[in-house]
């Protein structure tokens, strides 16, 4: 049986702490029989939860024993974890196993450093501390949640539903997803449809950045074989000048953030043409299907092919290659 650990820390907020035990644990198999089996897990044993104290039957040990670790959010994120905690949620990663945070739990996601590099979420009104915070991630405001294969991260509230309703549909199927769905009493997609699943665009750069017509230019164009003095020249100033901008602005490299166009791009012809890989390839900028396929299963957790048989349109039969 699949086994969720779901990491309680003094402060957890009341809703983070429940979603996941009630949508993990109202899953069940064809047959019957319970899909997860669900762990509340503290430093202590006793956790404050608001107006209620919160007892933890496991410890820190049970997370080795995971195949899924949550991390609820908490009322106050410290920047550093309560002893033991970074340690073992990285030890756990390294062996393989997937972490989620719902909310602001983000935060304490983010403390273990195992965000560095990747694509984030958080509630909308905590987004720009948790980009303050912590600038080696990359933080987009604008998502339900966040699905980078191993590690996962969801906006606040229900986007925590949505969340683990999609690791139940990625662990078992549409089926049972749709049953601890309607246990749930919500859609297993809510308005929005597929958008939910899809890495949205680049977080954008404040209202009146200097780079925002730079941003422009590279999304119409990041089908071309773009080099880092081809963007500084367009955008007028030295590399290391645009290097430093985009971060201050951005979050992120200039090709870093032109790669992440490139899958957008390349993201929206799976869902709406039957065009071949190599096609799609070529139009989105890579410089070969063997690149494509690297970069898109690294971004989005999954192969062109295995995103077009999810999400694209079912009004022509697919073309692929």
């Amino acid at each position: 049986m699949h086994t969720v650990a779901v990491l309680a820390l003094d402060g957890v907020i009341p809703f983070d702490l429940s979603a996941p035990i009630d949508a993990f644990g109202w899953a069940r198999l064809p047959d019957g029989r319970e899909a997860y089996r669900v762990r509340v897990c503290s430093v202590s044993g006793e956790v404050s939860a608001g107006a209620f104290t919160v007892r933890a039957p496991y410890g820190l040990e049970a997370l080795a024993e995971a195949d899924t670790i949550v991390l609820p959010g908490v009322e106050e994120p410290p920047d550093q974890l309560p002893p033991g905690v970074a340690e073992a949620l990285c030890a756990a990663a390294a062996n393989g196993t997937r972490i989620a945070s719902i909310c602001v739990g983000a935060f304490l996601f983010a403390a273990t450093g195992l965000l560095d590099g990747l694509r984030a979420t958080t509630h909308w009104i905590a987004a720009r501390d948790l980009a303050e915070r912590y600038p080696k991630v990359t933080v987009d405001p604008n998502v339900l949640y966040v699905d980078n294969g191993q590690f996962l991260t969801s906006a606040g509230a229900a986007a925590a539903m949505d969340m683990c309703l999609h690791m139940i549909r990625r662990d078992y199927g549409s089926a049972v997803a749709a049953q601890a769905s309607r246990m749930c009493v919500m859609p297993l997609e809510r308005e929005g449809g597929q958008a939910q699943f899809i890495v949205q665009d680049q977080p954008p750069a404040p209202a009146g950045a200097t780079l925002e017509p730079v941003l422009r230019w590279l999304a119409d164009h990041c089908d071309r074989d773009l080099t880092l003095d081809d963007i500084a020249t367009h955008a007028g100033m030295s590399t290391r000048t645009l290097n430093r901008r985009f971060r201050e602005q951005t979050g992120t490299t200039p090709l870093q953030w032109l790669h992440r166009a490139r899958v957008r791009r390349a993201q929206h012809l799976l869902e709406t043409t039957a065009y071949p890989v190599e096609r799609i390839a070529t139009q989105a900028g890579f410089g070969s299907p063997t690149a494509f396929r690297e970069r898109f299963r690294r971004v989005v957790g999954t192969s062109p092919l295995g995103y077009r048989r999810a999400f694209r349109s079912a009004q022509e039969p697919s073309r692929t290659s």
